[in-house]
């Protein structure tokens, strides 16, 4: 591929196989893969978070993988000049990125540019989003209108994910994000973009989902949680916040027993997957693919391209 052709990203909910596809592009294709995995960024948390297994990163090299430790703030800020720094040196060395990951919040911050800021409040982006659900599209954007102006005319009313954002800044800054934008707390994306998801059909992914975190146990889920709390602190562990971890610390402590806290790692896993494929849903330009077969077609002629 040129190097001035868009970057691939390969997308999709956790579980959905997004690794193994690149392992087999790999195979025909000199590519890398830029992580976009919020958990796969933490050290010592590697069968909790599915990390690309020696032998698949002998296949293909991985980056952005290991980058913090357990309790550490990494921000999207950040992750967008890290993963520019990354797609630069891979196109360098005359080889070809692609972004692997189905973390929202770094994907949007890669594609679209972001704002810094410091604190993220969910709570904040959960109601808004209960609130574009109950008021529309039109209302939200007329709201954004009021507040922001500049950005509402850069959006079109659909774009439902972007006007909860310009409205999410406000709250949480007290400042519109096209005043930040002139702050030098903006990063802008430095290349286009091309979205490719893997979004199996729900029960096929929630099948997938309960059969890794089978695997993850029978891999040594539970000793892996014993040896990063005891490397890092308990404390640590618990703030980076990630499925499988802080249930199975709670079975430790004897608040779940061994059999609950599997089940409830399963159904948070699912959970998020949902939360993820909604997000997917509502990006502009991707291409959703419910199979293996049928992506690996698809990013295959993109990358055979000229």
């Amino acid at each position: 591929m040129a190097n001035d052709a868009p970057v691939l990203i390969l997308c999709g909910p956790t579980g959905s196989g997004k690794t193994g596809v690149a392992v087999e592009l790999a195979a025909e294709f000199p590519i890398e893969v830029v992580s976009a995995d919020s958990r796969q960024i933490i050290c010592g948390l590697d069968i909790g978070t599915a990390k690309p297994t020696a032998a698949e990163r002998d296949a293909v090299p991985f980056h952005l993988i290991d980058l913090i430790r357990p309790g550490e703030r990494y921000t999207a800020f950040r992750f967008i000049d890290d993963a520019n720094a990354a797609i630069a040196a891979i196109r360098r060395r005359g080889r070809v990125p692609l972004v692997v990951g189905g973390t929202g919040f770094y994907l949007r911050a890669l594609t679209d540019g972001i704002v810094e800021i410091e604190e993220e409040d969910l709570a904040i982006r959960d109601r808004l989003e209960a609130e574009m659900n109950e008021l529309g599209a039109e209302a939200m954007h007329e709201r954004l209108q009021q507040i922001d102006p500049l950005e509402a005319a850069r959006l079109h009313p659909n774009n439902r994910m972007r006007v909860i954002r310009g409205l999410e800044i406000f709250l949480l800054t007290g400042r519109t994000r096209s005043e930040l934008v002139t702050t030098g707390r903006y990063r802008r994306a430095e290349y286009a973009f091309a979205y490719f998801c893997l979004a199996p059909r729900r029960e096929e992914l929630y099948r997938q989902i309960d059969r890794r975190v089978d695997q993850m146990v029978a891999d040594g889920l539970l000793h892996e949680v014993e040896r990063v709390a005891a490397d890092f602190g308990e404390e640590s562990l618990r703030a980076a916040n990630v499925f499988g971890y802080n249930e199975l610390l709670d079975h430790i402590a004897g608040r779940l027993s061994f059999e609950a806290a599997i089940a409830r790692i399963k159904q948070n896993h699912r959970r998020y997957a949902k939360r993820q494929t909604t997000w997917f849903r509502h990006q502009v330009n991707c291409r959703y693919f419910a199979d293996r077969t049928s992506i690996v077609q698809a990013l295959r002629a993109e990358l055979a391209r000229p």
